[in-house]
Parts: structure tokens; C-alpha cells; sequence
């Protein structure tokens, strides 16, 4: 048999110091494992714990209710369309300026918008500098109203506006226009025009 010769007491000590710290480098790496998960762990908690739904709606603006208070402030008829169920309104106020201009921003549908505009003490030179410098190519009468009509050729250089019909309202210029259809544009002016022309005769 082999004979193994006998260690002294310093190398005996010397390999349990060796054995301790190699044992205590494993714990540390075991450690900053568990560490590491617990960590993945409480992110993904978090992560699926926080609510994800969509944003709550917008509450309907009631136009009719904002061109009351328009009126009282501004002491003024302003021009209220009963639209379809169907469409939306995705804006109802006064921009002041000069002049100062009742805006309300219908969207017929999911693809185009038409703006009804009323520029307070305002002509047909607003109603042009609306859309960007653009001129009446003719006139259309709706249900007893007389409008010039715009047909803009690059609606890209105009806010995608590619249709638009004006008319003078007594004091007031009333403009109807944006990225709906003529159709649409016309249907929208022969809601008006009952208010339209009380404002004309009212001017007379």
C-alpha cells in the first residue's frame, strides 16, 4: 500500500481555509442569483399588475349649449346646426382675433372633417385668407341661400381642405369647409340656412 505522508496542522488549517472560502464564493454567486430573479420577479409583478385599458372617452360637447354661452358673451346669433346622430364634433368654441371666429368641427365620418366657421364682423376677404388665399371658382344656391364655392386643387398645401362654400350673413361671414365631400358640404349648408338667412334679413 501507498503511503501518504502526514500534514502538518498549517496545511490542514490551510485547506479548510481554502474549502471555507471557495464554499462562501459559491453562496455569494448562489445569492446574487436568487437576488437577480426575485428582482424579474417583482418587475413583472408590477408590470401585468398595473391596469392597461384604454383612456376613458371624451364626454360629447353639447354645441348647442356652448353657442348659448357664446352668444350671451358675445351678444350675438350664432349659427347652430342640427347635424346626424352620426356625426361627431371634435371642437366647439370661439377663436379669438381678429376677427374673432365661432368654430365648430364636425367629422361626418371616419376619413374627413367640415368646419363651420363664423367670423364675427368678417367678408369674404376672411373667408379667403381661411383658405389660404384661395378665390370662389362659381356660386351654388341651397335652400335659398346663395354660396361661392371653392374647390382648392391641392388640399395637401391647405390643411386638407378640398371643399368649401361662403356666404355673407349680415355682419358675420359664414364659411363651411375642410375635407368632406361637396355633398356632405352642401348638406351641412342646408341645415344652416334657415339661420343663415335670419341673420341676411336681419342685416337689412
Amino acid at each position: 500500500m501507498a503511503e501518504y505522508p502526514e500534514q502538518s496542522a498549517e496545511e490542514i488549517a490551510a485547506q479548510k481555509a481554502a474549502r471555507s472560502a471557495a464554499y462562501r464564493q459559491s453562496q455569494t454567486f448562489t445569492n446574487l442569483l436568487i437576488a437577480l430573479a426575485v428582482s424579474v420577479a417583482v418587475v413583472a409583478v408590477i408590470f401585468f399588475a398595473v391596469p392597461r385599458g384604454t383612456p376613458p372617452e371624451r364626454p360629447p360637447i353639447d354645441v348647442a349649449e356652448v353657442a348659448s354661452r357664446v352668444s350671451e358673451t358675445y351678444q350675438r346669433d350664432v349659427v347652430v346646426a342640427e347635424v346626424p346622430a352620426s356625426w361627431g364634433v371634435n371642437v366647439a368654441e370661439v377663436q379669438p382675433g381678429a376677427p374673432s371666429v365661432w368654430q365648430v368641427v364636425y367629422t361626418p365620418d371616419e376619413i374627413s372633417f367640415l368646419d363651420l366657421a363664423q367670423g364675427f364682423d368678417a367678408d369674404d376677404t376672411w373667408a379667403s385668407q381661411q383658405l389660404g388665399g384661395a378665390a370662389p371658382t362659381g356660386e351654388i344656391t341651397i335652400d335659398g341661400v346663395a354660396w361661392q364655392r371653392y374647390e382648392i386643387s391641392r388640399p395637401e398645401d391647405h390643411g386638407n381642405v378640398s371643399y368649401a362654400l361662403g356666404t355673407q350673413a349680415g355682419a358675420d361671414h359664414v364659411l363651411l369647409y375642410g375635407s368632406a365631400s361637396p355633398e356632405t358640404t352642401a348638406e351641412l349648408a342646408g341645415l344652416v340656412a334657415d339661420q343663415v338667412r335670419a341673420l341676411q334679413e336681419g342685416a337689412e
